[in-house]
């Protein structure tokens, strides 16, 4: 059976996307708001849409879906924060909005790559210019594994 052909003008537009003030709006109130819940209804109320026109549109303006957008910028500050001054690994994890110290270290790992203490041992050694620091593990930080596990959207994850 022959693989259906999508429709050369549906190919030929772009994604559907939000404005860039629209997009700025909800990035910055992401970005004030990582230590709290931030729910998808939240998000779309900001820009006076429905939660799943705003997701689909979001996705198309910034390649991730809101939740995943929102794990990606927790990691970001996680990461900075890890980096810093010894925070115990409990106190970053309530700052970018996590409500254990468990779950943060497992989604940490998951899009990270290493666990927050690994990280912070890395970044530490990087920083220190030490000869034995692994210069893999340092080129890979920010990157996100190819694995399978990938973080799913779930209707309860968002709300």
């Amino acid at each position: 059976m022959a693989a259906p052909e999508s429709h050369p003008i549906a190919a030929d537009r772009p994604a559907p996307s939000l404005p860039a003030c629209r997009v700025r709006r909800v990035v910055q109130y992401i970005d004030d708001n990582l230590q709290n819940s931030i729910r998808l209804v939240e998000l779309s109320a900001l820009v006076h849409m429905s939660p799943y026109h705003f997701a689909r549109l979001f996705a198309g303006s910034t390649g991730a879906p809101p939740h995943r957008f929102i794990l990606q910028r927790r990691m970001e500050r996680a990461r900075s924060l890890l980096a810093g001054a010894g925070v115990p690994i409990a106190i970053v994890a309530r700052s970018v909005g996590f409500r254990t110290a468990s779950h943060f270290t497992t989604m940490f790992r998951r899009l990270v790559g290493m666990t927050p203490s690994a990280y912070r041992t890395v970044i530490s050694n990087a920083t220190q210019g030490a000869a034995d620091a692994e210069p893999s593990a340092a080129t890979e930080l920010g990157q996100r594994p190819t694995a399978d596990r990938e973080v799913g959207v779930s209707a309860s994850a968002q709300s």
